[in-house]
C-alpha cells in the first residue's frame, strides 16, 4: 500500500468518525433527553387537567349560587346587576371543568356541544338580567311598558333553549362515564326535556306565570349534584389522567 492510499484511508477514517459523533449528538439531543422529561412532561399535563377542574368546581358553586340570588332574591340593583353579570362566566368555566373530566378517558362531541351551548346560555341570561335591571332603573314610576317586558322574555326564552340543549348534551356525555352513569344522564335529560318543552308551550310567558311548574330550579340543583360529583372526583381524575398520558401508543 502507497503512501497516497495510506492518507485517503485515514482521512476516510476521520470522516466516519465525525459522522458518528454528529449522529451520536444527534441522538441524545432529539431522542434521550426528551424520553427522560416524559415524566415531567405527564405529570404536568395530569396537573393541569386537575387545576382546570378545580376552577370548574369553583365556578359550579359561584354559577349554582348566583342564579338563585340575581332571580329570586330582593337585594340592591347593584349587587344584583353584579351578580346576574358574574352568572354567564361562572358557568362557562364550570362547564369547562366539567367537559375536561367527561373527557379523560375519552373526547366526545357531546360534551364539547355542551360546553359551546352553555357558555352561550350564560352569555344570554347576563344580557337578559342586566338589561331587564338597567330598564328598571330608568323608569320612573316602576311601569314598564309590554314591549319592554317582551324583550328579555324573548332573552329569557333563548336562554332556557341553550342552557336546555346544553344540558342535554352534557348528559349524553355522561351516559358511559364511571363518575357519573345512566342515572345523572338520564335525570340530567329529563329536567332539560322538561325545561324545554314547559317554555315553548308557554312562550312567551314563563311557566310559572301560566299556571305550571317552572324546572329552572330544578336543573339548578340538578347542576349542584354535578358539581358536588366533580369535587369526589378530584382524585380518580389525577389518577386517571396520569394514567392514559402515561400509556404507549397503540
Amino acid at each position: 500500500m502507497g503512501r497516497g492510499d495510506a492518507a485517503v484511508q485515514v482521512r476516510g477514517l476521520i470522516v466516519e468518525k465525525a459522522f458518528a459523533n454528529v449522529e451520536r449528538d444527534l441522538f441524545a439531543r432529539f431522542c434521550i433527553i426528551p424520553v427522560n422529561r416524559m415524566s415531567e412532561f405527564t405529570e404536568l399535563q395530569a396537573g393541569s387537567a386537575v387545576r382546570g377542574l378545580r376552577l370548574g368546581i369553583f365556578a359550579g358553586f359561584v354559577a349554582c349560587l348566583s342564579y338563585p340570588l340575581a332571580a329570586f332574591v330582593p337585594l340592591p340593583m347593584r349587587a344584583t346587576a353584579a351578580i346576574a353579570a358574574c352568572f354567564g362566566p361562572a358557568l362557562a368555566l364550570a362547564c369547562f371543568g366539567l367537559k375536561g373530566l367527561l373527557d379523560v378517558e375519552k373526547r366526545t362531541i357531546s360534551s364539547a356541544l355542551g360546553l359551546l351551548l352553555n357558555a352561550l346560555a350564560g352569555a344570554l341570561f347576563s344580557a337578559m338580567a342586566l338589561v331587564q335591571i338597567a330598564v328598571g332603573s330608568l323608569v320612573k314610576d316602576g311601569k314598564v311598558l309590554l314591549t319592554m317586558n317582551g324583550i328579555w322574555l324573548g332573552l329569557d326564552k333563548a336562554f332556557d333553549a341553550y342552557i336546555g340543549l346544553g344540558t342535554i348534551f352534557m348528559a349524553i356525555a355522561m351516559w358511559r362515564h364511571p363518575r357519573f352513569g345512566r342515572a345523572i344522564a338520564i335525570s340530567g335529560i329529563t329536567i332539560a326535556a322538561g325545561l324545554l318543552a314547559l317554555n315553548f308551550y308557554t312562550f312567551p310567558a314563563l311557566p310559572a306565570n301560566a299556571g305550571l311548574f317552572d324546572p329552572g330550579p330544578v336543573i339548578g340543583l340538578w347542576y349542584l349534584v354535578v358539581t358536588i360529583q366533580m369535587v369526589r372526583s378530584l382524585a380518580w381524575a389525577k389518577r386517571r389522567s396520569s394514567a392514559v398520558d402515561t400509556e404507549p401508543p397503540s
